[in-house]
């Protein structure tokens, strides 16, 4: 695999969709065990359907834990702005906007609601694109805000199904 020569994908993901309904062109599933503290947040183990992904999953010190391992902010977090920084490297690419030196930041804060008194999470995507004049970069985000699932996501909400499976 060392000499695998990575490619960015084609500019057809870019392509209007028509379709009457929600058409999935890729699938993966997680699942998340609770560990010796049967707890999958604080000693949990993530592991991908696929295996390219398997990970401890531990409490951060912020938390009261160890944080000898990644947390959900994390990875929530990295899959925001993998996201955000590939639809945007597309759209550049589609504009003709050299954005190589791009980077994409997510801070991903875990915190009290008080409109329920329970938990949110606040999401700050912060994107620097050096050598692109201002107004330009401004345009490139906003056209990727409206096409980045992550944050039509974070804007809107997603369709999720929560199920007892026997």
């Amino acid at each position: 695999m060392e000499n695998e020569r990575l490619e960015p994908p084609p500019l057809t993901l870019l392509d209007r969709y028509r379709g009457q309904g929600f058409t999935a062109l890729y699938t993966t599933t997680v699942t998340v065990s609770g560990g010796p503290a049967e707890h999958g947040r604080a000693s949990g183990v993530a592991r991908s359907d696929d295996g390219n992904l398997m990970l401890d999953l531990r409490l951060p010190a912020a938390l009261g834990g160890p944080g000898s391992g990644t947390n959900p902010e994390q990875l929530f977090a990295a899959g925001y702005a993998a996201c955000f920084h590939g639809a945007l490297s597309l759209i550049a690419k589609r504009a003709h906007v050299d954005v190589a030196a791009m980077t994409v930041a997510v801070e991903v804060a875990f915190g009290r609601d008080p409109a329920d008194g329970a938990y949110a999470l606040i999401a700050d995507v912060r994107i620097r694109m050096p050598g692109v004049e201002r107004h330009v970069a401004e345009e490139l985000v906003r056209n990727t805000e409206r096409m980045c699932p992550y944050a039509k996501m974070a804007r809107e909400g997603m369709r999720s199904v929560i199920a007892v499976a026997h």
